[in-house]
């Protein structure tokens, strides 16, 4: 029985590792839109990797000082361009349950053309400055986020979680 119990044991703390082993070499599909970097096809969540987007419910300021769901703003522009096509994706890793991959559609890269709009950031960290010429290029034609006043959804993310927890 004890050897049993054992094994099981075993077996469980071993079934987490063996999902997260699995990425996918490509997935491709019709993607619905989670958030803006974040996307899903046939049941598989997608972040797209080397961008960052602001969160769903992340606020923008504009330039003539009002203020906006810029989350969603980045969003919708990821759900037009993506708009009912086949998006392909090549994952290389996880994160946070979530496939991490670079994804295309029409021939497009799909985190490239969400940065060149300004709706999501360059994130160096992980991209190693593959974005950073489209999202300067972006900042200098004010469009998406860069049209105003915005914390980057990162330090947004750090602060809400800060908040949360002096609670």
């Amino acid at each position: 029985m004890r050897l049993a119990s054992i094994a099981l044991l075993a077996a469980c703390a071993a079934a987490p590792a063996l999902a997260y082993d699995d990425v996918p070499g490509e997935i491709a599909g019709r993607a619905s839109v989670i958030d803006g970097d974040t996307i899903e096809i046939r049941g598989i969540r997608i972040r797209i990797g080397g961008i960052d987007a602001p969160e769903s419910d992340q606020t923008c300021g504009r330039g003539d000082r009002s203020v906006y769901l810029c989350g969603n703003a980045s969003a919708a522009y990821l759900d037009r361009l993506l708009a009912g096509q086949t998006v392909v994706c090549r994952g290389h890793d996880r994160s946070y349950d979530r496939v991490v991959a670079a994804c295309s559609v029409g021939g497009t890269d799909v985190g490239a053309a969400q940065v060149a709009a300004g709706w999501a950031l360059d994130y160096a960290r992980y991209s190693r400055g593959r974005y950073a010429p489209a999202e300067a290029d972006a900042q200098a034609a004010r469009v998406g986020i860069w049209q105003g006043d915005f914390v980057p959804p990162e330090e947004w993310r750090r602060a809400r979680r800060s908040s949360r927890g002096s609670r």
